[in-house]
């Protein structure tokens, strides 16, 4: 496994670290503001930030023709779709049950790759996917509804439907990735999200006052998730397969439910602690030994 490699199983590892501790600020935000007021926020401050950045930034960019087409699609899929059905799904399910289904991402791009990347998986990361899932749907069926979670199965198909648009946009990114730079393509998703959450943000209702926790939950998911999460995702489906890179996200059901439960106050019982070891297995089995990433792949359908 050479350096560059190895940086990029680095990258999406610590990019899912970080989204599973966003379920927890997602959660704890929209429990005090309406839940696009939150989401518009959140990519105001990312916009902001890319701004400033962007002299350091903007050389990242090779564009061509009819890329303009991808790169709405892609920022349609994440964060437009993809936020308006995860920050709903968080309303009615647990931080950790949102987490939970994430899971079901790799088998969604995989599915989506061989037909649109030509990408190909071994029988022995297929195997690791349908373990992982396996694992997320044992975690879900010894999860009980309660004051997180009061409408879980309404919940977790919000959440499901989020997956189905993030599946679409690791697709587009891949194929994006030969043109633009990570943070260029995270700096777009910002600035065409802050236009397309506005006027649902204007239209919802805006809090009298809000609490240090809820500004600090918003200014991270503004900052730290935005910036540091998608731009060490995004860099890492330069150098490694789609869904070699998307497999990390089996490891978010995980880490949610153990930031849940030392932040949120969630227990896990002795099954679910079963099945966590049951998904880090199919993590395991689904990463390639050997990856060899071509410099050129072929384009995705929508190319």
């Amino acid at each position: 496994m050479n350096n560059l490699v190895l940086k990029a199983h680095a990258a999406v590892f610590t990019a899912v670290v970080i989204w599973a501790c966003s379920f927890i600020a997602l959660k704890v935000a929209v429990n005090e503001v309406a839940p696009m007021v939150v989401i518009f926020l959140r990519m105001l401050l990312g916009s902001l930030a890319f701004l400033a950045a962007w002299p350091w930034i903007r050389h990242g960019i090779n564009y061509q023709p009819g890329d303009w087409k991808l790169l709405a699609g892609m920022a349609l899929f994440e964060p437009c779709f993809y936020f308006i059905f995860e920050a709903q799904a968080v309303r009615y399910t647990s931080a950790g049950q949102a987490g939970m289904v994430t899971a079901t991402l790799p088998l969604l791009v995989a599915v989506l790759a061989y037909f649109t990347l030509k990408e190909r998986n071994s029988l022995r990361q297929w195997l690791g996917f349908l373990i992982a899932v396996i694992g997320v749907i044992w975690m879900t069926l010894n999860s009980e509804d309660g004051e997180q979670a009061p409408n879980a199965l309404l919940g977790n198909l919000l959440e499901f439907l989020a997956m189905l648009m993030a599946a679409g946009y690791t697709l587009m990114v891949k194929h994006l990735t030969r043109r633009y730079s990570a943070f260029v393509l995270t700096a777009i998703q910002s600035f065409i999200g802050t236009v397309f959450f506005l006027p649902l943000a204007l239209a919802s209702t805006w809090p009298s006052s809000i609490s240090m926790t809820a500004v600090g939950c918003i200014v991270f998911l503004g900052l730290i998730v935005s910036l540091g999460g998608y731009g060490l995702y995004n860099y890492s489906l330069s150098h490694i397969k789609a869904s070699t890179s998307a497999g990390y996200i089996n490891l978010l059901p995980v880490f949610t439910l153990l930031f849940s439960m030392l932040l949120l106050g969630e227990r896990l019982v002795l099954m679910q602690w079963l099945a966590i070891g049951l998904v880090f297995l199919g993590v395991f089995l689904s990463q390639e030994k050997t990856p060899i990433i071509p410099k050129e792949v072929p384009p995705g359908a929508t190319g």
